[in-house]
């Protein structure tokens, strides 16, 4: 770097390479929709925290920021192992991380809730979950942590672990509206592969 630059020159441009060395390393990744039988695989654990999963986890924040979504599992980017992302924050900056994460139901009390999902686009339907439940899991430095979670974080959290073990929200549904659920994704699918 030039050393007739003044400071806030400086400060700019090492401020602007860092910016463009994160997007490098950052990319979007595709997300599966329903019904792609990749969605149905069920995800191995997390061995080890490493770079090369803090990498997959920071791809997976940018791509579900850019959804734009509240959470995503590593199933639905085609990555069979266990990790989720969240933010359920207004300003979408609390990112949340969840590797290997193991949910125990508290009590027999249940929630009715509205939930829509990235990997089946455009629909929401009602699906009941488990009200009060504790969840267990590595944080993205291998730290193990526990909470309580409850409302909207309780659901997301139930719902993502349904990703890593092959299960989608519209399973919940009758046959009759998976059905019409999937022709319709099936219908757009094929318009979008074969535009005219």
């Amino acid at each position: 770097m030039p050393n007739n630059l003044s400071n806030n020159t400086m400060l700019a441009v090492v401020y602007t390479r860092l910016l463009e060395t994160r997007h490098k390393q950052m990319s979007l990744l595709n997300i599966l929709e329903f019904p792609d039988p990749r969605l149905r695989t069920i995800a191995k654990p997390v061995v080890d925290v490493d770079n090369r999963i803090r990498t997959l986890i920071n791809d997976m924040l940018e791509t579900m920021y850019n959804a734009p979504g509240i959470g995503l599992a590593a199933t639905q980017v085609n990555v069979h192992q266990r990790i989720v992302v969240m933010d359920l924050s207004e300003d979408a900056n609390e990112p949340q991380i969840f590797i290997n994460p193991e949910v125990e139901v508290l009590d027999d009390a249940t929630c009715s809730n509205q939930e829509g999902c990235l990997s089946v686009p455009g629909f929401y339907e009602t699906v009941d979950r488990p009200e009060h439940i504790r969840l267990k899991a590595l944080d993205k430095d291998g730290k193990t942590f526990e909470m309580e979670p409850d409302g909207l974080m309780a659901v997301c959290i139930q719902h993502e672990i349904d990703h890593l073990n092959g299960k989608l929200f519209v399973d919940y549904l009758s046959a009759f509206k998976r059905e019409r659920i999937k022709k319709k994704l099936e219908k757009l699918q094929r318009q979008q592969d074969n535009p005219s």
